[in-house]
């Protein structure tokens, strides 16, 4: 009876672990295991591995023709070197999800000699060096003390994500007129992290505004919901 006990535990620990894997995600036994999917399981931002680079899904479409097999067309994001590529999938293909781990770090300062920037892992407080060219436009973006998520992959940062919404300081725009709220123009200004954006031309030098990193386009004046 005790070893009928110990064998009905075992299973039910075992259906328990099962049911935090995600339907259609299975693992590659031995080491340095790769998890995998299918096609079914697509979803934006979902991170890829094959020809040994990791790529981002950008965007993707099941087709289902009248004639023939059903496929998946997708856009995928080179995460080593932010190429676009367009690749075409069987329905139900299945593929290696890229083992990327994601981490909390803090900008300190940008080294010019180096071309990269430099954070400071949140956990282990050591400094990290990220490449210029992996933070490519959004580097124009990072304040001294913004905290992002860094991307790493086989040991190496690959992406690095910003907040979605910062405010910033506006240190030079030209000056805007009585009624240029209703008009609707746009002028360029330069904020407190290097980047040049365009505001409305009611935003004057020395306020807050509220910008999205994603696009990196003005929101609002930072006293605005």
């Amino acid at each position: 009876m005790l070893y009928k006990s110990v064998i009905l535990a075992v299973a039910a620990l075992a259906g328990m672990a099962s049911a935090f894997v995600p339907a259609g995600v299975a693992r590659r036994a031995g080491r340095g295991q790769l998890h995998m999917a299918s096609t079914s399981d697509f979803k934006n931002g979902l991170t890829l591995e094959f020809d040994g680079t990791p790529f981002k899904i950008v965007e993707f479409m099941h087709v289902k023709p009248g004639k023939g097999s059903a496929f998946v067309r997708s856009k995928l994001k080179n995460l080593m070197n932010g190429s676009v590529l367009d690749k075409t999938w069987r329905a139900g293909e299945k593929v290696d999800l890229a083992q990327v781990e994601k981490f909390d770090m803090q900008f300190t300062y940008e080294d010019e000699a180096s071309n990269s920037f430099m954070f400071m892992d949140m956990e282990s407080f050591e400094e990290v060096a990220c490449d210029a060219a992996v933070l490519g436009t959004k580097g124009e973006f990072l304040k001294d003390g913004m905290e992002v998520a860094g991307i790493k992959w086989n040991e190496k940062i690959i992406d690095v994500e910003l907040p979605q919404t910062m405010v910033y300081k506006v240190t030079q725009t030209d000056p805007g007129l009585k009624g240029d709220r209703v008009q609707g123009g746009t002028k360029p200004a330069t904020i407190e992290s290097g980047a040049t954006i365009q505001v409305p031309l009611f935003v004057e030098q020395d306020e807050l505004i509220r910008v999205d990193t994603r696009d990196q386009k003005y929101m609002s004046r930072a006293s605005e919901e």
